[in-house]
């Protein structure tokens, strides 16, 4: 996986008024906090930062943020969130998360299929229940995406989580052996989307109570 480089200042002041100041200037308040450091209050530049996320892959990207804290200062972060106004789009606040790139973290990563499912050919429908599966691996072994492939799919017929084929070096954590992809019958597609949403609501249940390793954003 490639690094990107970002540039970002830091910044004193905080509040609403000096945020609004700082977007109209064409910059995006930010804060960059990690397991083991205090937080820094920082600003980057949004059309720089548009640029980076373009270039890499959004909250899987791997950033070298330059700053000037006291001193020259270099780290290796991930955008942990990207707060966004819902009509301008303007970006009005970032979340960066430093990284230890010797320790294992968790990262959703989105799941591509590939091939065209015998289930389909016969009149089925290619339902992809997970679009993105969380992983647990090394920031520099983060997979770009998870490919499934559906040839074999027949009309009824599943792939669970623990059958998903990884790369080396990546796990997926999973309390329950929930559905990703499914091919559904025609006639019963309404009745199976249903159950698929309460097993997807317990899956979401059993993750929500196992304790976090990070810092929520």
């Amino acid at each position: 996986m490639d690094i990107v480089n970002l540039n970002a200042e830091s910044r004193t002041a905080v509040g609403k008024g000096p945020a609004r100041t700082l977007r109209r200037e064409g910059k995006v308040p930010a804060v960059l906090y990690g397991p083991t450091s205090d937080p820094v209050m920082l600003t980057v530049n949004a059309r720089d930062l548009e640029t980076v996320l373009k270039k890499g892959r959004g909250g899987q990207s791997l950033m070298k943020l330059n700053f000037e804290n006291g001193s020259q200062t270099q780290r290796t972060v991930m955008l942990k969130e990207l707060q966004v106004h819902p009509l301008s789009r303007e970006m009005i606040h970032a979340d960066f998360y430093e990284i230890d790139m010797k320790r294992k973290i968790r990262v959703n990563v989105p799941v591509v299929t590939s091939g065209k499912s015998v289930g389909v050919e016969l009149g089925g429908m290619l339902q992809i229940i997970r679009r993105e599966l969380e992983v647990f691996c090394l920031p520099m072994e983060i997979p770009e995406s998870i490919e499934i492939d559906v040839t074999n799919l027949d009309i009824g017929d599943s792939v669970h989580v623990e059958e998903v084929p990884l790369p080396e070096g990546v796990e997926i954590a999973a309390d329950v052996n929930f559905t990703v992809v499914t091919v559904l019958s025609p006639k019963k597609e309404e009745e199976v989307v249903e159950e698929l949403e309460e097993e997807f609501e317990e899956g979401e249940e059993a993750e929500a109570a196992e304790p976090s390793e990070e810092r929520e954003s």
